[in-house]
């Protein structure tokens, strides 16, 4: 479909390329470039966007992602490359707050179509869980405030990004794209708009296996060194305890294990989840430190090898069976 070829600026192509595109395609089994294809060329920043345009998408787009299989989408940088072929891309869909370098490379790109996952659904603040905090004390409450800034290097301004991992929140946006795809691609728009009802149905679908799923349990909390949950644990009831202001793979410090074990011990947590992307050292030692075992708890940031399931919904359907074994669900 993109026939367009802009002029690219002297530096994009003189500056050093650190990474290509990972490619996902749903017309075809090529890895051409974003713009060299006869599709709707669309942009995708991570795993979860790239999904949404593929099952929105059908055959008629390329999907092209910029974040690498088994990279962990916050410590992206956009190369020259990928700054380059976005500019002969159709539609960038991203989501603002999580991966800074993607923002300003888009902000900066003269794509006609640009959305923006967070603007199709609503954003809340989450730390590891601020209805705990008045049970374990405000000084933890004070440290989830900054989990993802101290976390990742940066804070998620406008609040926490990580709504792929609600289901119902996922659907939301992902009738925001069946729209805008519709309007930017109308020769397609049936196609893209009976795609939309069918993943939206599957997403119910999701939704109900985890209400179901998660109804009878001995315990609604959980400890996680990602606080990546907030919207999970808010739809189903739950309580995220995350190892809050550390780097992954750096230890926990003696208060935060000690506050955890206290924690641990009151609400009868079992397990300390880890995620695939990034080391499991931080869990391995709070789980040793209070004698718990540990787990995978995947925010389905990317899918490897290492992960769970071949795609977001077998992912999410691991998760939920890692939480029922925590949580003593019956």
């Amino acid at each position: 479909m993109n026939v367009r070829r802009r002029h690219i600026s002297a530096v994009a192509l003189t500056a050093v390329a650190a990474f290509g595109f990972g490619t996902l395609t749903a017309c075809s089994s090529d890895s051409a470039a974003a713009g060299d294809t006869g599709s709707f060329d669309v942009v995708a920043s991570f795993y979860p966007m790239a999904f949404l345009a593929e099952r929105i998408g059908g055959d008629h787009v390329h999907v092209t992602s910029l974040t690498q299989p088994g990279q962990e989408p916050h410590d992206l940088e956009i190369s020259a490359r990928q700054t380059a072929q976005l500019e002969e891309a159709d539609a960038a869909l991203y989501l603002k707050g999580l991966q800074p370098s993607v923002d300003e490379a888009i902000g900066q790109s003269p794509i006609a179509t640009k959305i923006d996952a967070a603007e199709l659904t609503t954003l809340e603040e989450h730390g590891t869980e601020a209805g705990h905090a008045d049970e374990h004390g405000d000084e933890h409450a004070h440290e989830d405030e900054h989990a993802h800034e101290d976390e990742h290097g940066h804070d998620h301004e406008g609040g926490d990004p990580h709504i792929w991992l609600d289901p119902v929140r996922y659907a939301e946006v992902a009738e925001g794209v069946g729209k805008a795809f519709q309007k930017a691609d109308p020769d397609h728009a049936a196609d893209y708009r009976k795609n939309t009802a069918a993943l939206v149905k599957d997403l119910k679908a999701l939704d109900e296996k985890f209400r179901t799923g998660l109804a009878n349990r001995t315990t609604d909390v959980f400890v996680t060194t990602h606080a990546a949950f907030g919207y999970l644990a808010e739809r189903y009831g739950l309580t995220e305890e995350a190892i809050s202001g550390l780097d992954p793979d750096t230890e926990p410090s003696g208060a935060r294990v000690k506050e955890l074990q206290k924690i641990a011990k009151e609400d009868g947590v079992t397990t300390v989840f880890y995620e695939t992307l990034v080391s499991d050292k931080t869990a391995k030692t709070l789980a040793g430190d209070t004698g718990l075992r540990t787990d995978v708890l995947d925010p389905v940031e990317g899918i490897t090898d290492h992960s769970r399931g071949e795609d977001y919904f077998q992912v999410m359907e691991a998760n939920l069976t890692a939480l029922r074994t925590a949580l003593g669900a019956r």
